[in-house]
């Protein structure tokens, strides 16, 4: 099966050569962890009431909850003592609650994991309970709490699973190592996610620019009628839930609608992992495959690490930043955040910290926009980017939202092609964010 595209979109340097053969290494946990309270989208957690500065926590063991139903428990990812609870930064560039633990270097599992079972006994509301009680999240970088996303309304039933294998951000391979580490694990995590939604067919959705993983993926759903692997054709950002949709099917999302509204659900690969290793083994989410790239690391490496861990102490792992490096980003160089200081930990949503040097980075003012639309041409929502920024830019917020500024998912490609190198991802942005705290209101 291969697909067409989507209109828009862009064609940036990939640079995945850099890490794309190098197999997955587990990295050894520091001796201090700092797990923060809120790795996904929903309702921060609070510790239990069991947990404070001095209590020995072991791992995997549960040490942060919330009532929420869009939230998703926090775990141990180490054995050993709470030294502190209190603010520390966040990849997202505020202070949060986070738990500190220092590791008494045992790694001794809660003895309450164990695995669930074979899939076939289990239920539909066994499964979602038990991705709910593991934490896991959606681990493409979204980090929507995946037991949500498996319980969607009765009036809306899901006959479709979507895997995204994109990986379309440039630099990032954790996804194109675990589907060519965990082909099985991918698989029996998705029927599991299958059975939890009554859903029939399944997608797995893979750039071209991956075809070892293709050929990897399409043996590993070999006499699996129902499941299907899309050879979908290079382009950013060909990974977004609603391009991923319809190039994969022809279905569109509604402006202001979610998947689950045309009868789609998408996970990640690496979030069909993690549900594979909640049912066989009872393992929570604790760590999660990260890709340390770019000219600014002395050694760049595909890594499985803990949760918690301080992106300070993967640096150090991957033998340090050049001298040269002028720039630290978690995530990718389209959607991934600039960071001041790397000492901030490995979140759930953590896929990748890159590290550009001087000669990665062009920096020139911006001059007025010259009308040339190129904007427009590039965005895969077909916006009006250059009308939202300076509405953003003048405030007229009420404006922006009458233009569907909220339908933006800050890919970041009218920024990317703009010749005047005006800023129009940050102006709409800083629209949606004033758009959504005057609802809120």
């Amino acid at each position: 099966m291969s697909s067409t595209g989507f209109k828009g979109g862009v064609h940036p340097g990939y640079h995945k050569e850099i890490t794309a053969t190098m197999a997955v290494i587990a990295m050894k946990p520091p001796s201090k962890m700092v797990i923060p309270l809120q790795q996904h989208i929903g309702a921060p957690c609070e510790p239990l009431d069991n947990i404070e500065v001095g209590t020995h926590v072991k791992l995997g063991q549960k040490i942060a909850d919330s009532s929420g139903f869009v939230s998703a428990p926090i775990h141990a990812t180490v054995s050993g003592t709470i030294t502190e609870i209190g603010l520390f930064n966040h990849p997202l560039g505020r202070p949060v609650q986070a738990i500190t633990i220092e590791s008494d270097g045992q790694d001794e599992w809660d003895e309450t994991i164990n695995p669930a079972g074979d899939l076939d006994d289990l239920s539909s509301d066994d499964i979602r309970k038990l991705v709910r009680e593991a934490g896991i999240v959606g681990l493409g970088g979204a980090t929507f709490p995946a037991h949500v996303k498996l319980s969607p309304p009765a009036e809306k039933p899901i006959d479709l699973v979507i895997i995204n294998g994109a990986e379309c951000e440039p630099y990032l391979t954790a996804d194109h190592r675990v589907m060519l580490e965990k082909p099985e694990e991918i698989v029996f995590g998705l029927k599991a996610i299958l059975k939890a939604l009554g859903a029939e067919k399944a997608v797995i959705g893979i750039e071209d620019n991956k075809s070892d993983a293709i050929r990897v993926m399409e043996q590993a759903i070999s006499g699996e009628n129902n499941i299907t692997v899309a050879r979908l054709h290079t382009k950013y950002p060909q990974g977004a839930e609603k391009m991923l949709i319809n190039v994969t099917t022809g279905r569109k999302v509604p402006s202001g609608g979610l998947p689950l509204d045309i009868g789609v659900v998408n996970h990640n690969v690496g979030t069909a992992v993690a549900v594979a290793e909640a049912i066989r083994e009872g393992k929570p989410l604790i760590e999660r495959v990260v890709t340390v790239t770019g000219s600014g690391v002395n050694r760049p490496s595909n890594l499985l690490i803990r949760i918690g861990t301080l992106v300070s102490d993967v640096l150090e792992v991957c033998g340090g930043l050049k001298e040269t490096t002028q720039k630290l980003i978690i995530g990718g160089p389209m959607m991934g955040l600039a960071q001041p200081d790397p000492d901030i930990p490995v979140i759930k949503g953590t896929s990748g910290i890159l590290a550009l040097t001087d000669q990665d980075i062009y920096i020139a003012e911006s001059s007025p926009c010259i009308r040339c639309a190129k904007c427009i041409d590039a965005c895969p929502v077909q916006l009006l980017p250059t009308e939202i920024a300076k509405l953003a830019e003048n405030k007229l917020y009420k404006k922006a939202e009458k233009i569907y500024a909220l339908d933006c998912f800050e890919c970041g490609c009218c920024s990317y092609v703009c010749p005047s190198k005006i800023p129009l991802t940050q102006w709409i942005r800083i629209a949606k964010a004033e758009i959504l705290k005057a609802k809120k209101k």
